[in-house]
């Protein structure tokens, strides 16, 4: 009987080289960005207690609908992390950190949904949260930081929409004014937003679909209610983004994802990419959210980014291409392979990436191997050079020179090392 052959399952990918090389670009341009301003890595467990992810007041398709939820061997009932905001938050209250606490996180999400480009059932994410402060400038500071994330991928054609929420009570004295309003025009609502008008009626202004779009064209916006408190706030977040020179537009229907945010809420979505994967960088405050979870009344604010969103739009604008090879140097060894070993140990004691062949092979599939590899140089090693005590410097790529050099072995690394700090790339 034949043995079964294993995929991975939908909604799930294996990144495999080169293209992983991205990832860890993308990932390394991430921590630079944000560990500037002070924020640490923040490793969280990939499964918690449900109650960490559902709430009586979290009404997101995600967490209601979408969840990876089971009764562990100890008949616990965990779930996989399906967003990064919470995991975060169980720790602050938790550890108790001294605040304002910074973090950072990089992680797999996981919700059981529609696979398409960008939106798969494991997904991940970068994001950042900042736990102990209400002062509006932080917010300006999270927005930034997501900025400066995408200009440091490359990404120029990326639109910033801006909201907020108000306080937690403006937000009450909102939802009823919505409800009345959404309850007169229930029947020309989209069948699937109907239900949320009772229970969630913020929801309906998130939504895609164009009946519903179109009945609530003229609906009531919350910046209408806000209270003097949270019209400043908002007002100095406005002012700082304007010093900072992010421009912004303001979007009333923006209300994010889950029912946990108050203030100020955000997305950074790409021009060219189209409505499947619009947004690829979001968040907004949350000031109520440690309380939900047992902690003392403290503010919090924080994004989140997918991953493979983010690839998509920078494809789209044919920025972050991934390093043209993962090896600056192979080596070639016809005389066993004991050179190679050394060769290659000293080159990478010395920063150069270098590789080697392996089994023995001949010259011919050796250079084969060293021109697959994409390194600029390769370094040879024959008869006539071991016994010279030297090796043969070629060069495999156009831009790097067009002859070759026999350089002592002691004085490799050094010639390596001056030859690529000349790369024309």
């Amino acid at each position: 009987m034949a043995r079964a052959k294993y995929q991975a399952p939908k909604g799930t990918q294996d990144v495999l080289p080169p293209a992983s090389a991205r990832w860890e670009q993308l990932l390394a341009t991430y921590a630079r960005t944000v560990e500037l301003a002070g924020y640490g890595l923040l490793q969280s467990p990939m499964f918690e207690e449900i109650g960490v992810f559902q709430r009586e007041s979290e009404g997101a398709d995600a967490v209601r609908k979408e969840m990876y939820d089971f009764h562990d061997k100890g008949d616990r009932h965990v779930a996989l992390r399906p967003e990064g905001t919470a995991s975060v938050v169980r720790a602050f209250v938790q550890h108790q950190p001294p605040s304002p606490w910074k973090v950072w996180y990089a992680t797999p999400a996981f919700r059981y949904e529609n696979v398409q480009a960008g939106r798969l059932r494991q997904h991940h994410q970068v994001g950042l949260e900042v736990l102990g402060s209400a002062d509006p400038d932080v917010d300006v500071e999270v927005i930034t930081l997501g900025w400066e994330f995408l200009r440091a991928l490359g990404l120029r054609r990326v639109e910033l929409l801006l909201n907020t929420m108000g306080t937690a009570e403006d937000r009450r004295r909102y939802v009823e004014v919505l409800r009345e309003f959404l309850r007169k025009r229930l029947d020309a609502l989209a069948p699937d937003d109907r239900d949320k008008v009772e229970h969630h009626p913020m929801r309906v202004l998130d939504s895609k679909r164009t009946e519903t779009r179109r009945a609530t064209d003229d609906a009531p916006a919350i910046a209408d209610h806000l209270s003097p408190e949270s019209h400043a706030h908002f007002e100095r977040v406005k002012e700082g983004l304007r010093e900072v020179g992010i421009p912004f537009v303001l979007a009333p229907r923006l209300v994010r994802g889950f029912d946990y945010y108050t203030h100020t809420t955000f997305e950074l979505v790409p021009s060219l990419v189209d409505n499947a994967q619009a947004t690829i960088l979001g968040g907004g405050r949350y000031d109520g959210l440690v309380e939900e979870l047992g902690g003392p009344p403290t503010p919090g604010i924080g994004f989140g980014s997918g991953i493979e969103r983010l690839l998509i739009a920078c494809d789209a604008e044919g920025v972050l291409a991934g390093p043209a090879s993962r090896v600056d140097v192979f080596v070639v060894d016809v005389t066993g392979g004991s050179a190679a070993r050394a060769v290659t140990a000293e080159l990478r004691a010395a920063g150069i990436r270098s590789d080697r062949a392996f089994d023995a092979k001949g010259m011919r599939a050796q250079m084969k191997a060293a021109d697959r590899s994409g390194a600029a140089y390769a370094v040879i090693v024959g008869d006539q050079e071991l016994a010279d005590g030297t090796a043969t410097v070629r060069p495999l790529r156009e831009g790097f020179g067009d002859h070759q050099d026999a350089v002592a072995r002691d004085a490799l690394a050094a010639h390596l090392t001056d030859l690529l700090e000349k790369d024309p790339s």
